[in-house]
C-alpha cells in the first residue's frame, strides 16, 4: 500500500507534513509513501529514516503548491495536490492525503479520479468520537451552497459510509436543523426533509429526522447527520475548539483529524489546514485504512444498488456556479 502524501498542503507546510508521515512511517509498518513536492524537502525525511524505513518512500518531485487562499480551478496542472492525485489514477499509488486547501482538493481529485455516477458533488465526511458513538458527518466544507438533491445524495454517501467504514448496523440518519419539529429551519431543510423521509436508504439505513447541533455531539439521535458544507465546517471547527478548551475529546475516540472525501474514484483525505504533526499522521492513517477495507469500492456498490428513485433525485438541477460545474 503506497499513500501519496501532499509535501506542500497546510498552513505550516512542508514541516508539519514532513512530521506526519515521519510519525505514520514509524507507527505502520506495512505503509509506504509517496512524497509529492520538493526533492530537498523530501530528502530532509528519508534522512531521518532507518535503513529500513528508507527503502518504503519514493518520491515524485514537485515544486509548486496550491495557494489557501488561490482559486481551485486555476490550480496549475503541475502542483504538489494535482500531482499526488495523478499518481493514484496511474496506478503508482493507492491514495491521496492533502492538508491544502479543500477547494483544491476536491477539485483536483475530481477532475483527475472522476466523480461516481450520478454524484454531482463530491462530500467531505468527518467521523466525530460523540458520547454514544462515533458520529459520521458531512457535508464538511466540500459544497458549501448545495440544493436539496444534492443533500439526499449526500445522505445516501453518509449512511454507506457509516455501514461500511465503521460497521454500524442499519445506520439512523438525521439531518441538522434549528430544532427537532417538523417544518423547522430554512427552505433547504424544509425542502430536503420530505425527500429524506420518502427515501429508501442503502444498508437497511432510516432517516430519523431533524436533529440539533448537541446531538452531533451526544450521538443519541443519529449515526449520521448530513448538512450543507457551510454550516457543517463552522460546526466541526466550534467542535475542535470546544474539546480543545475542555481538555480533549470525549473518552469514546479521538478528536475528527481528517475528513474522507465521497464521491469520486478513489481514496481521498484531506486534513485541516492548520494541521499539526499528528493530525497529518492521523490523515494518513486514514487513508491507509480506507484503502484496506475498500471503503471507496464498498461505498460504490452501495450506490449502485440505491433505488431508482434516489438516483434521479440526485440528478435533478441543483443551480451550479460554473465552478461547482467545472468540478
Amino acid at each position: 500500500m503506497r499513500i501519496a502524501v501532499d509535501l506542500l498542503g497546510g498552513d505550516d507546510a512542508p514541516a508539519v507534513v514532513v512530521d506526519g508521515a515521519l510519525r505514520a512511517l514509524r507507527a505502520d509498518p506495512d505503509l509506504h509513501l509517496l512524497l509529492v513536492g520538493p526533492t530537498e524537502v523530501a530528502d530532509g525525511l528519508i534522512g531521518a529514516l532507518d535503513p529500513a524505513q528508507r527503502a518504503r518512500v519514493t518520491v515524485r518531485p514537485v515544486r509548486f503548491a496550491v495557494g489557501m487562499a488561490d482559486h481551485p480551478v486555476a490550480a496549475r496542472a503541475d502542483s504538489t495536490v494535482r500531482a499526488a492525485v495523478t499518481a493514484v489514477r496511474e496506478g503508482i499509488a493507492d491514495a491521496v492525503v492533502s492538508a491544502g486547501a479543500t477547494g483544491a482538493t476536491v477539485t483536483a481529485a475530481a477532475l483527475g479520479l472522476g466523480r461516481w455516477p450520478h454524484v454531482r458533488r463530491p462530500a467531505l465526511a468527518a467521523t466525530l468520537p460523540a458520547v454514544a458513538g462515533p458520529v459520521v458527518l458531512l457535508d464538511v466544507g466540500g459544497s458549501l451552497e448545495p440544493g436539496p438533491a444534492t443533500l439526499a445524495r449526500h445522505a445516501v454517501l453518509g449512511t454507506a459510509y457509516a455501514a461500511v467504514a465503521h460497521a454500524v448496523v442499519e445506520p439512523r440518519l438525521g439531518l441538522l436543523s434549528v430544532g427537532t419539529e417538523g417544518g423547522k429551519g430554512d427552505r433547504l431543510r424544509r425542502t430536503t426533509d420530505p425527500l429524506l423521509a420518502a427515501a429508501t436508504l442503502p444498508h437497511g439505513a432510516r432517516y430519523v429526522g431533524l436533529v440539533e447541533g448537541y446531538d452531533v455531539t451526544s450521538g443519541g439521535p443519529a449515526d449520521v447527520v448530513v448538512t450543507d458544507g457551510f454550516t457543517g465546517n463552522v460546526l466541526l471547527k466550534a467542535i475542535e475548539g470546544a474539546y480543545a478548551m475542555a481538555g480533549g475529546p470525549p473518552a469514546s475516540g479521538g478528536a475528527p483529524r481528517a475528513a474522507a472525501l465521497l464521491g469520486v474514484a478513489g481514496t481521498v483525505v484531506v486534513c485541516h489546514g492548520a494541521a499539526r504533526g499528528g493530525d497529518v499522521a492521523s490523515g494518513i492513517a486514514l487513508a491507509a485504512h480506507l484503502w484496506r477495507s475498500r471503503v471507496t469500492e464498498e461505498v460504490s456498490a452501495l450506490l449502485d444498488g440505491a433505488p431508482a428513485a434516489l438516483r434521479e433525485q440526485g440528478e435533478n438541477a441543483d443551480h451550479l456556479t460554473d465552478t461547482e460545474v467545472a468540478l
